[in-house]
């Protein structure tokens, strides 16, 4: 019999059988929502229970039907934020903000059916036929680099775009006053790249407003097409009123030429607008500066006649646009003012706009660069002023990156039977909304579970409430059970970059609970605004825990496995487990319901951990008795040996039906597929060194005199394995799946490459043991400092090298690889240039 049979039989110490009854229901135990004792939810549960075993195979479908039905219902417990939370009369600093990431620059209101705002741009006159239109951010577009220089999170920011010949600057500061968020304005200059150009190009700047209901904007538009201002009226807003300034040189006051077009019609669907003005562009128009030969460009065959606009009435909304057409270089001002505003003094304010307008971005701009040293302590830390650009940048990219999305997902429900041939169709979550940082916005411009975790480790140490507004939306999303879906894909606009394959979420698939990082570090600083938010947060984290805990349950007490593995298709070398989120880093090579996963149950026991320090510390004495159990045997290091030490491999591993005897071949014509030779698949330890071997280390779940720190730190040190110039790479140079094709159309993602995620974590887990007593402390300590040394400067390197930074990197050559920009987990550099952990 194999030790792992024999593992699987044996029965667990008084200690963790005592967690599993409390965990798992056992006395005292509460309802599995964690909002208190049981409550009629319970009581409808069990009879529809019993309804079910009466019926026999009808009792079945009630029972599919039940499950289905709390799949799509929102969760029982209080809200942790009022239901005005985003309102301009609660939070009117956030209400204006560029919530639209997917573009190069926009803004939008923090609402339902927000007004929003754009730019789009094209070079006139380069190549035959349509000019380039630049409004999205596309991986493939050929822009950039592009990124924030500075963004406060709140109410200022500066951009720089690269496109072609062209260098875009984008600004914007806000002004608060008013019952309805105030006033703001933008800047938008345009100059050559190259200073020495003598051929200046001819561009088109394009600015937009589009409202998503019923509300009319109403512009007047003044000779030659050019908008004076446009006006408005919404329910949230007010009376409004925008207006776009006439150009100057940059640094100049004197207007300067331009040709004006406008163009107004009902909104055809965010997603759409691009294309509509695309489209649109096929009329050849004159550009005839005093005193300089004319020029033709494409406009838009301009009319604000009313039955020109299409079909009204229908609550779609409108898209009026105005386009201006000149020589660089320029610079134009993009004005918004409230109504209320501007009725709050005794006088009306001056507009936000020329030197007024400079002097608050350089005042802003100012502020920004104080607050960020006396927040990361860079300089005093003795970075380089680059290595200083890259931390601003860093942080104002994710900053920038922040989104407001609002829309109901598609959710495949759990019908309680794995691999049941029992069909269901997916349903519409109800409507929700989400403010989130995003992973990148030109690949990733939505909301991702176990990257937002990451995302606000990073926001929390510059602005504590962003944190606490973000962690509050996402547990806004819990339905009945506890479940939130990894990959938010709410609204039109987000829906639009997603494949329609993967836009359906499955309440059986978890993630890691990364969320709770920020929490733990809530704790630790002890904020009262933080704890007054964790109070409020408990019942969600402990129902959204309690279904982790239960749902992802592995094939023995105290062992998890993630539901949601590939099946075993004959194109893939190892089936990915994309809920884990290390996608196609191997697993068992045959997945069954055998499976224990390492990291999964580090991700429990860091839960169980944190929720029963937060319970104490609240002074919740029935939360904190029920998961005490459950985390100190978690963190029982007999029970971690147990489940996943692998003498004969040295290291922690998953355990499941495995042979490394696994290898993609030609087979025409089917192409490359997956071949199994000897040995065959038998329940073993898994052999794939790499990230989720880490997991007790990085998660700090070792006692630092633990015997097992020794091995760990070994293989993390050894070039052979996991150690690069560049920082930890994600599977052992050793394993023979490093670098392999996960099929003919996958390469390898989480197969070598360097990840900053992971990075992050083993850098705090070196420091940590680094500054405990202990036989490793010494080595832990250097290890910290060298690793430090390889990631800042490699991602810094990078960025001066391509003015990004990067999904991945390569454990090789330290090249940037994957999506760009990457502002998302990729941001926590920052935190290791500043060694906050």
């Amino acid at each position: 019999m194999a030790r792992g049979e024999r593992r699987r039989r044996a029965v667990p110490a008084e200690g963790v059988r005592t967690a599993e009854r409390a965990a798992r229901g056992g006395p005292g135990r509460r309802d599995g929502r964690g909002g208190g004792p049981r409550s009629t939810a319970g009581g409808v549960a069990l009879a529809v229970v019993v309804l079910s075993l009466a019926l026999g195979m009808s009792g079945r479908w009630v029972l599919a039907w039940y499950r289905a039905r709390r799949a799509v219902t929102l969760h029982s417990a209080p809200p942790v934020l009022p239901a005005d939370s985003s309102s301009p009369a609660v939070a009117p600093d956030l209400f204006w903000g560029t919530y639209r990431p997917h573009v190069y620059f926009g803004m939008k209101t923090r609402s339902p059916k927000p007004l929003l705002t754009g730019l789009m741009w094209a070079q006139q006159g380069t190549t035959p036929g349509t000019p380039k239109l630049r409004h999205t951010c596309e991986q493939g577009d050929g822009v950039g680099p592009y990124g924030w220089e500075f963004h406060d999170g709140l109410s200022f920011g500066r951009q720089h775009i690269q496109d072609g010949a062209l260098r875009l600057t984008t600004e914007f500061v806000k002004r608060p006053g008013g019952q309805h968020g105030g006033d703001w304005s933008w800047r938008v200059t345009v100059e050559p790249q190259d200073s020495g150009t003598s051929a200046l190009p001819l561009v088109s700047l394009f600015f937009y407003v589009v409202t998503d209901g019923k509300e009319v904007l109403l512009p007047e538009v003044g000779a030659k097409g050019q908008l004076k201002f446009i006006s408005g009226h919404t329910s949230e807003l007010g009376d409004f009123r925008f207006t776009l300034l006439p150009p100057t040189s940059p640094g100049d006051t004197a207007p300067k030429y331009g040709s004006y077009n406008v163009f107004w019609t009902s909104n055809p669907g965010l997603p759409l607008l691009t294309e509509m003005v695309k489209s649109r562009l096929n009329s050849w128009f004159q550009h005839r500066p005093p005193g300089a030969p004319p020029e033709r460009y494409l406009g838009l065959p301009g009319s604000l006649k009313w039955e020109d606009r299409g079909p009204s009435g229908q609550g779609q909304g409108q898209f009026l646009i105005q386009q201006v057409t000149l020589k660089i270089p320029i610079s134009i001002e993009f004005v918004f003012e409230s109504g209320s505003a501007q009725a709050g003094g005794n006088q009306a304010l001056p507009r936000l706009a020329g030197s007024l307008l400079t002097q608050a971005l350089e005042s802003h701009a100012e502020g920004f660069r104080e607050r960020f040293e006396k927040t990361f302590q860079l300089k005093e830390k003795g970075l380089s002023s680059g290595e200083q650009v890259l931390g601003q940048a860093a942080l104002s990219g994710l900053l920038g990156g922040i989104g407001y999305f609002y829309g109901q997902g598609l959710v495949l429900p759990d019908i309680g039977v794995e691999g049941s041939e029992q069909k269901v169709d997916p349903a519409l979550f109800p409507p929700v909304p989400l403010f989130t940082a995003v992973p990148s916005r030109s690949f990733f411009p939505r909301g991702f579970l176990w990257d937002e975790g990451f995302h606000q480790l990073v926001v929390q140490r510059w602005d504590p409430s962003l944190t606490r507004e973000a962690l509050g939306h996402w547990l806004g999303l819990l339905n009945a059970d506890g479940w939130i879906g990894r990959e938010q894909i709410l609204g039109d606009e987000a829906r639009a970059r997603v494949p329609p394959e993967f836009l359906v979420q499955r309440a059986v698939h978890a993630n890691p609970p990364t969320l709770l990082l920020p929490v733990a570090h809530m704790l630790e600083v002890g904020d009262p605004d933080d704890l007054a938010f964790l109070r409020k947060a408990l019942p969600r984290l402990h129902a959204w825990f309690s279904w982790l805990h239960q749902s992802q349950a592995g094939p023995l007490p105290l062992s998890y496995r993630w539901r949601g593995r590939d099946p075993a298709l004959p194109t893939l070398l190892n089936p990915k487990t994309l809920p884990s989120g290390l996608d196609d880093y191997p697993r068992a090579s045959h997945p069954s319901v055998t499976e224990r996963h390492l990291d999964l149950r580090c991700w429990v026991a860091l839960g169980a951990r944190v929720l029963t320090r937060l319970a104490e510390h609240l002074g919740e004495a029935e939360v904190a008795a029920e998961l005490g159990p459950l985390a100190a045997s978690l963190e029982a290091a007999e029970s971690l040996d147990e489940l996943h030490w692998a003498p004969e491999l040295g290291v922690f591993a998953d355990f499941g039906n495995h042979t490394k005897a696994v290898q993609l071949k030609p087979r025409p014509p089917q192409g490359l597929v997956r071949v199994v030779g000897r040995p065959q698949p038998q329940l073993q330890y898994v052999d794939a060194l790499g990230y989720v071997s880490l997991f007790p280390l990085l998660l700090r779940l070792l006692d630092p005199t633990s015997s097992r720190l020794g091995p760990l730190l070994d293989i993390l040190a050894d070039s052979r394995h996991l150690w690069s110039p560049f920082g930890l790479r994600s599977l052992a140079a050793s394993s023979s799946f490093y670098g392999q094709r996960n099929s003919e159309h996958d390469p390898p993602y989480w197969r070598g490459a360097v990840w900053l995620n992971v990075n992050y974590l083993a850098l705090g887990a070196l420091h940590h043991y680094g500054h405990l007593e202990g036989p490793h402390q010494a080595r832990a300590a250097k290890l910290h400092g060298e690793l430090r040394a390889n990631v800042v400067g490699n991602v810094w390197r990078q960025y001066q090298a391509t003015g990004f930074l990067w999904e991945q990197y390569s454990d090789r050559d330290g090249r940037g690889m994957g999506c760009r920009p990457f502002h998302g987990w990729t941001s926590l550099v920052l935190l290791a240039m500043a060694e906050d952990y």
